[in-house]
């Protein structure tokens, strides 16, 4: 198919999510599940309208893929609102790291002991398929800046993080599979891609966004300026992005920690200089900046005000972000699931299996133990953990990186079949499950009213 007729078949797709919404909304059923569908009733297995073969796009693949992970990310990072102190950041660490870590144990295990991978190639196919999404998952993640529910502020976190911190052992499984490394080897991608590269993407985000944040504020204060900020937020992103590539730090991380920082920038502000539309009462939050100024009426906006100022930087990021990553995470889903049509695995529908109803869950369990979760949220958060362009992005990595031509065609067969999966699976199950969960949570607070 040519490029006008890609152009026709995603124009159509849009037209037809975006009239149809209302009904959708009522279904549960997302518009990614839609378009994953789409992709899969167009391509080589219902249709034959569309195909593509990944392995001969993989630089393409690589690059979208993370351009749509970064700014994801930063948006991730944008909308939570939280203390450092609330009990969801740390139940998050729990899940980005040490569940992260078992999902990949299980995973490579599964991979080995049932489709017979060597171990390099199993650890590879697990980095992959471990970490969870920040595109896919807006429906069970933080949706906005007064969203502090410990559910989706842990899995909002959780998905911040383990795209970064899954990226070394990928590194590590190709590292093993290009020969036996020797002890140098193995310390120098143990200093440059953990210790080195988690902490200092961190770091290098939330500084510079900290820094561009607050320069933004006074520009805009001093100058009277009321444009919209969306080249400030693209210039943001680029540049943490481009920092963080030019001192080898994770541009993942990086994205997630801009994202946090400008958020706190925002809270600092409106602690230091609260709306005087604002009553407050002792120790209550102020209401976010972005929440008390409307974009659609710059000229009535008092920029002399700090809180106004940060208040347009902070929702012309969410408007523009917002915007970017939904229109190129759509592409990507119909793609994928092009993809998947043309190569369904059953190995990667047998790990999806094993990954949704056992690893994932289990791991989940088991680290946070002692985290003083509710079963229910634990239960959850094991459940509700969507795969979708993190997992692309570190296949079109391993793809231009050496993965052996004998290889590559299995190992993107089965995380396109996984990826198609979840999406499916996840996205057709979070909107009943999440409904469920907060009428429980409605009868109990009922109760302990008529209790107290």
């Amino acid at each position: 198919m040519n490029s006008l007729g890609w152009l026709f078949l995603l124009s159509a797709l849009l037209l037809a999510t975006s009239l149809s919404a209302g009904w959708l909304r009522r279904m549960p059923v997302t518009p990614f599940v839609v378009y994953a569908l789409a992709g899969l009733a167009l391509g080589p297995m219902l249709l034959g309208y569309a195909r593509i073969d990944l392995m001969q796009h993989a630089h393409w693949l690589s690059a979208v893929s993370e351009g749509v992970l970064v700014v994801s990310l930063f948006l991730t990072g944008l909308k939570l609102r939280v203390p450092w102190r609330h009990p969801a950041w740390r139940a998050g660490l729990r899940l980005a790291v040490p569940a992260m870590l078992l999902s990949v144990a299980g995973l490579a295990w599964a991979s080995h002991a049932l489709l017979a991978f060597s171990w390099p190639i199993a650890l590879v196919f697990a980095a992959i398929a471990a970490p969870t999404d920040p595109v896919l998952a807006s429906l069970v993640s933080v949706d906005n800046a007064r969203d502090d529910d410990a559910l989706r502020v842990a899995l909002s976190s959780e998905a911040g993080l383990n795209d970064g911190t899954a990226m070394p052992l990928l590194l590590l499984g190709m590292l093993l599979y290009s020969g036996k490394p020797d002890t140098g080897a193995v310390w120098h991608w143990l200093w440059r891609d953990v210790c080195w590269a988690l902490p200092a993407g961190l770091a290098i985000g939330f500084l510079l966004a900290r820094l561009i944040g607050i320069i933004a504020t006074r520009a805009k204060m001093a100058s009277g300026d009321r444009a919209p900020s969306d080249f400030l937020v693209l210039a943001l992103i680029a540049l943490t992005y481009a920092f963080a590539k030019a001192f080898d730090a994770s541009q993942f991380l990086a994205a997630f920690a801009a994202g946090v920082g400008l958020r706190h920038t925002e809270w600092r502000v409106v602690s230091r200089h609260p709306h005087p539309d604002v009553e407050q009462e002792q120790d209550q939050i102020h209401p976010p900046a972005e929440m008390l100024v409307n974009p659609n009426q710059r000229d009535e906006v008092a920029l002399e005000q700090p809180s106004a100022s940060i208040g347009l930087v902070v929702s012309d990021a969410l408007s523009f972000g917002d915007t970017l990553e939904r229109l190129l995470a759509v592409g990507m889903v119909l793609l994928v699931g092009i993809a998947c049509s043309g190569g369904w695995s059953s190995d990667g529908a047998l790990m999806a299996l094993l990954l949704f109803v056992a690893i994932r869950p289990l791991s989940t369990w088991i680290a946070t133990f002692g985290a003083r979760m509710p079963p229910i949220r634990r239960l959850l958060a094991g459940w509700l953990g969507i795969r979708g362009i993190g997992s692309l992005n570190y296949l079109g990595y391993a793809l231009t990186h050496g993965v052996p031509a004998a290889v590559a065609p299995k190992l993107t067969g089965m995380v396109t079949t996984l990826v198609v999966l979840s999406i499916a699976v996840h996205g057709a199950s979070c909107q009943p499950l999440l409904a469920w969960r907060e009428r429980r949570l409605r009868e109990i607070a009922k109760r302990d009213r008529r209790l107290g």
